[in-house]
């Protein structure tokens, strides 16, 4: 009866939009998370290609991204610009929201945006010493636990 992945003349979907919603019961999320489940998590904004975990992590909508990333939204996703989640929390300085996204195995903090950015200049950038530190030693991390050439682990570092 209801197309939720419909944009408005914005180019916004409902569940775009619940997405910057503050939830303060939980029957209010079960409708929410009934939308996520119903609808396109990873569609794209017609204006500036962001997708509803962009607008949440933008907005600081904590529970919006974790019932986004349980609903199988994509992390990785760019937008227009280039952006990532990722980019966007470090570039609102949101670091609980960081280390949500690096939590999850397939957040790649390596990606860049148009301008060449990665997710640990954007957060030097906004002044975000802390977020830069945690991203780099994710990628620290992550670097010495992929298999070398040989097809071998390497040796995790300690930092």
């Amino acid at each position: 009866v209801c197309n939720v992945n419909h944009q408005n003349k914005a180019g916004y979907t409902a569940l775009m939009l619940a997405a910057l919603a503050a939830v303060e019961r939980e029957e209010d999320m079960a409708v929410v998370q009934r939308l996520f489940a119903l609808g396109n998590v990873n569609a794209k904004a017609s204006q500036a290609g962001q997708t509803a975990l962009m607008l949440a992590v933008s907005h600081g909508r904590q529970e919006m991204v974790e019932a986004l990333l349980a609903c199988g939204a994509d992390i990785n996703l760019q937008d227009e610009e280039g952006s990532t989640a990722l980019m966007c929390a470090c570039e609102h300085g949101r670091a609980g929201t960081v280390r949500l996204l690096l939590s999850r195995p397939t957040c790649d903090a390596s990606i860049v945006d148009n301008d060449g950015n990665d997710a640990v200049s954007i957060a030097l950038e906004a002044g975000h010493r802390d977020i830069a530190a945690l991203i780099s030693t994710q990628l620290t991390q992550s670097a010495a636990q992929s298999p070398d050439q040989s097809g071998k682990r390497s040796p995790r570092r300690q930092l």
